[in-house]
């Protein structure tokens, strides 16, 4: 018997949900998915708490999103919290403020935890993936790569390498300057080497998917989309060339024009080429030519890890 089940993927930079009919079984038909970025990890880098404002926003759009879901027939909301709230100190804080919203479970995950749950959601969307692989999920505070073979993680890391802090970091020009983009580069190619490398490469991924924001937005405009459609973007072959065009392309607008794309929502438009070059250094670091995008992630591994679901062997 199907249920409607409904999911929030609470981000750094994106509050996403999910809410869809569930079956074991077979896993999920979707009802109804949106998103919108209320960046709740703004100047946390530098601060180490979240910001009044942003918490704020990030409540509003949570209790929207749940009132939607009860309209549609969820009985509750599935939270999942990730980065900006694992690491701000006052992250307990908000914790603590969501628990007492009505129709809200909400749990903050370990980045490892994290890691598993989007590898569950990818592999319901696009299906087996032959041999071992890598995936990537990047987000607003932090990026998590994995090795998986079928839906068995291999190994996983997480590190705090998000857009948000990248683009807070490392850009301050408009359009974005040159040597900022080659010390962004460096910093990311640095991080990976020194964290990541060590623990992906020894399981010779022939394959990376790619995940979030970042790989989705360049899928749609890799495809020439003048909007958002999840099945044109599940599965893009997203190569190398396409990317390094794309990164170059977006670094040379300047922030109004890049806001104006209708392809790109309009607050992902300062952190979209921080996510490029994380997604084009880890292409390079495994020496792969193409990411395959998926549209699926964590909010889909939230509601099929809830019900044992189970990609088929």
């Amino acid at each position: 018997m199907k249920r409607l089940h409904a999911a929030i993927d609470l981000g750094t930079n994106t509050v996403r949900i999910l809410v869809a009919e569930t079956d074991p079984a077979m896993g999920l038909t979707p009802v109804w998915a949106d998103q919108i970025v209320t960046r709740l990890g703004e100047g946390l880098s530098a601060r180490g708490t979240l910001a009044p404002s942003a918490a704020e926003r990030t409540l509003v759009a949570v209790r929207r999103y749940r009132d939607r879901a009860r309209e549609l027939g969820a009985a509750e909301v599935l939270l999942v919290a990730t980065a900006a709230v694992r690491q701000a100190r006052d992250g307990g804080e908000f914790l603590h403020r969501l628990r007492n919203e009505p129709g809200i479970r909400p749990r903050v995950v370990s980045g490892e935890d994290e890691a598993g749950l989007t590898l569950l959601g990818a592999a319901w969307g696009l299906g087996p993936v032959a041999g071992t692989y890598a995936l990537l999920d990047i987000g607003g505070g932090s990026t998590e790569v994995l090795a998986a073979r079928g839906p068995r993680v291999l190994t996983a890391v997480s590190l705090t390498l998000g857009v948000v802090q990248l683009g807070e970091r490392f850009f301050a020009s408009d359009p974005l300057a040159e040597p900022e983009l080659a010390a962004c580069r460096a910093h990311v190619d640095a991080r990976l080497r020194d964290e990541a490398w060590g623990r992906i490469r020894p399981h010779a991924p022939a394959e990376l998917v790619a995940t979030a924001g970042t790989p989705t937005t360049l899928a749609v405009l890799d495809l020439g989309l003048s909007g958002y459609d999840p099945a044109r973007v599940q599965g893009h072959r997203l190569d190398a060339a396409a990317i390094e065009r794309l990164t170059a392309w977006l670094a040379a607008l300047p922030l109004a024009e890049r806001q104006r794309l209708p392809a790109l929502e309009p607050r992902r438009a300062d952190v979209i080429v921080p996510g490029a070059i994380v997604l084009a250094s880890a292409l390079a670091g495994l020496g792969l030519q193409a990411a395959v995008v998926s549209d699926a992630g964590l909010r889909e591994g939230i509601l099929l890890d809830a019900i044992g679901w189970q990609p088929p062997a």
